[in-house]
Formats: structure tokens, C-alpha cells, sequence
């Protein structure tokens, strides 16, 4: 142990016990409004659908507390426990290349979290959404699906992994911007190639049938110059109840895809709607701003883990007496969440702004009316509590609380 260990225990304990607060203040504030619904809801979502979401939001929020407590014996346990010291040292005893014997155990390390998370996974699954009526999977999918994702990382991110590796080692002190160029050429190249190669392995993608709503759909796409590679129909509901739309892809390969419980469940004119918002995210830049703020922290998380790699205490510090380029990756990426968690209420401020846009993109070109009733319909099916912690959805939300994301659109409306 040195100076470091006890700073990153503080940000440890400070990381933690913000994020713990915050889970006991949305806990208290939901429970707390449970007994009448919203004004602004109250001809819209009965006192029934209002409890179910306020009990499904709570159910959650427990298993996430004690999910955040095994991630933090882990995390202890991995770093200053030694665990991952001990991978290390194994491996490089059993292979002699350090670029191969890094890969290795990264994997391995990768593998051991990936199993502790499983517990979690299945009572999620299983009991919550089973008790909630949102779960349509069974044992054999979930483990279709792991396997699935499993032998992917494997085949895509153990070669980028050794490539890495082999940069870091080969290319002097400025291998955090060949690493930097070689991820988001990488990143790029996924986007490209996810609907047609990666999303089809989990779900079924049908075309969308000729008919009225394909018509208002083309129309829509008329109207805001967005060309793709089609519209699909995607088979969500042989997993869970929960409803989506989403625009995925790069380039002449992006498609539009419902999932099938969203098609069944909103009318013509808010499917249009519920599109217009995601094609507002699109027209109004939002992908492109996300993922160049996502370039650039990554090009400073990098230039940061430039500067640590050949420090010992850094290695030190979190339990690891072999100093590597694979050790020094593995660790940053596995601590630096818990430096750097002040920054999410800032993503989640931009994110919320950039849903405000995409509404009143929405609002322009389909009926903002069928905006609101769409998303008051989903807020009822997906169970979404309508009386957040303010606090809480300032830190953790990606989109406005329903309360106030509905009276913006009628304030459009």
C-alpha cells in the first residue's frame, strides 16, 4: 500500500456512497408518491398502472444497491485483494510473449467479472421482469444469449486487444494516439457493420409490410431528407414486454428498427412521432456531437494512462507487483470510473438537452398531441415511475423526468 492506495480507496468510498445516497433518496421519494398519481397524469394513467411502475422502480433500485455492493467487494477484491496480481503472474509464467500472456489474462479477468455479474442478471430477469410481467425469455435464452456475447468478445476483442497490446509496445511513448486512432476506426467500423451482421445474431429482423403506416413512415423520411436502409420490424418481444424504437448504422447501411411490442402497442400517427424523435436526434447532430465528446475524453482518459503507465506506485498502489502495459490498461479501465463518476451528471445534462431537441423536432414534423399520448402509453407498459428523485434523475437520467418532458411537448403542442 501507498500514497495512491488511499487515494483511490477515498474515491472508492466517495464514488460509492454518492451513488448509494442517491439509490436511498429515489427509494424514499418514489415510495413517498406512490398513493396518487401525478396531476399532470391523472386522466391518462390510472392509480393502478402508477403503483406498478412506483413498485417495479423500487424492486429494481434494491437489486441495484446490492448489485453496486458486489462490484465494490470485487473491485477490492480484484485490485488490492490480489487477484488480479495473481492472474498476472500466472500467465506469465505459462506463456512467454507478454503480448499473448496480457491478452490472456485480461480474458481471464474479463471471465471472472462477467460470471460474478451473472447472479444479478438472472434474479433481474427471472424474478424482477417475471414479477412484473415484462419477461418473455426462458433459462435456454439467457444462456444462448451470454454464449453469444461471449464468443463475440472473444472473436472481436481479443485480436484488438493483442493489436493494442503490440502498438503499446512497439511504438514509443506515443502509442496513446495510435491506440486513440485504432479505437474509434474500430468503433466506427462496428456502427457500420451492427444491423447487418452483429444485431441479426440475437434478433429477428422482418421488412416492414406495405400499408399505412409504411406509407407515413416514407412520408416522414420524404419530409426530413433521412434515407435508409430500410425499415424492420424487430422480434423484442421473445425477450421482454418493453417497447423501442431506434436508427442504427453508418452510412447507406442505416435502418430504422420497432420493436414488435412498440407496433402493437401505439397507434400510426405516435409510431410517426415516437420516429420523428429519433430522426430529430439524427438531424439535429446529437449522434455525431456524442461521439466526437466521446473521442475526445477517450483521446484524454488515454494520453492520462500515457502518463501513469510507467509509475510504479500506480501498479503498486492497486495490489499489482508486475508492471506491464496490459496490467497498467487493465486497471485503469477497471478504476477509473470511480475518478471520474462526477462527470455523469454532466452527460446526462447534455443528453436531457438533446432529448428536449429531438421532441421539438418531433413536434414540427409529426403531431406533438400524438407525442405526448405515445410516450404516456410507454411510461404505462415500460412501468417507468413519473415521480423520480429530482436529484436522482439529474445524476442518473439520460431523458427528461416524464413530468416535465410532457409539458414541454404541450407547451408545443
Amino acid at each position: 500500500m501507498n500514497t495512491f492506495t488511499f487515494v483511490f480507496l477515498l474515491a472508492v468510498a466517495i464514488s460509492f456512497g454518492v451513488h448509494y445516497w442517491l439509490a436511498q433518496r429515489q427509494a424514499s421519494y418514489v415510495a413517498e408518491h406512490r398513493s396518487a398519481v401525478p396531476d399532470a397524469f391523472k386522466n391518462t394513467v390510472s392509480l393502478e398502472a402508477h403503483q406498478k411502475a412506483a413498485d417495479y422502480t423500487l424492486e429494481k433500485g434494491k437489486l441495484g444497491k446490492i448489485d453496486s455492493i458486489i462490484g465494490l467487494i470485487a473491485l477490492l477484491l480484484f485490485t488490492l485483494g490480489g487477484i488480479i496480481n495473481a492472474i498476472f503472474n500466472y500467465w506469465a509464467g505459462e506463456i512467454s510473449s507478454p503480448i499473448f500472456a496480457g491478452v490472456a489474462a485480461i480474458a481471464t479477468t474479463s471471465l471472472l467479472m462477467m460470471l460474478v455479474d451473472i447472479p444479478t442478471s438472472l434474479y433481474q430477469t427471472f424474478v424482477i421482469e417475471e414479477k412484473f410481467g415484462f419477461n418473455k425469455s426462458t433459462i435456454a435464452q439467457f444462456a444462448k444469449d451470454q454464449c453469444l456475447q461471449l464468443g463475440l468478445s472473444a472473436a472481436i476483442g481479443l485480436p484488438l486487444l493483442a493489436l493494442i497490446l503490440w502498438v503499446m509496445d512497439g511504438v514509443g511513448s506515443s502509442w496513446w494516439v495510435w491506440v486513440w486512432a485504432i479505437m474509434m476506426g474500430f468503433s466506427l467500423l462496428i456502427s457500420w457493420l451492427f444491423p447487418t451482421v452483429i444485431a441479426p445474431l440475437f434478433n429477428k429482423f422482418t421488412p416492414m409490410e406495405e400499408g399505412s403506416l409504411k406509407s407515413r413512415i416514407q412520408g416522414l423520411l420524404e419530409r426530413c431528407g433521412f434515407n435508409s436502409n430500410g425499415i424492420f420490424i424487430m422480434d423484442g418481444s421473445k425477450r421482454s414486454g418493453h417497447g423501442n424504437a431506434y436508427f442504427t448504422g453508418l452510412g447507406n447501411n442505416k435502418r430504422i428498427v420497432f420493436y414488435d411490442n412498440l407496433v402493437n402497442s401505439l397507434d400510426d400517427e405516435e409510431l410517426e412521432a415516437v420516429l420523428a424523435h429519433e430522426l430529430g436526434h439524427f438531424k439535429r447532430k446529437h449522434v455525431i456531437k456524442m461521439l466526437v465528446a466521446s473521442s475526445i475524453m477517450s483521446l484524454i482518459s488515454l494520453a492520462i494512462l500515457g502518463w501513469l503507465i510507467d509509475k510504479p506506485w500506480f501498479f503498486n498502489g492497486l495490489g499489482v507487483d508486475q508492471v506491464s502495459n496490459a496490467v497498467a490498461l487493465l486497471l485503469f479501465m477497471l478504476v477509473s470510473s470511480s475518478f471520474t463518476f462526477f462527470m455523469q451528471p454532466i452527460t446526462a445534462y447534455f443528453q436531457r438537452k438533446f432529448e428536449f431537441e429531438a421532441d421539438d423536432f418531433a413536434a414540427a414534423n409529426a403531431k406533438a398531441s400524438k407525442m405526448i399520448s405515445g410516450l404516456v402509453k410507454l411510461y404505462e407498459e415500460n412501468a417507468s415511475t413519473l415521480t423520480p428523485d429530482p436529484l436522482y434523475s439529474a445524476f442518473h437520467y439520460s431523458h427528461p423526468p416524464a413530468a416535465i418532458r410532457i409539458a414541454h411537448l404541450e407547451a408545443k403542442a
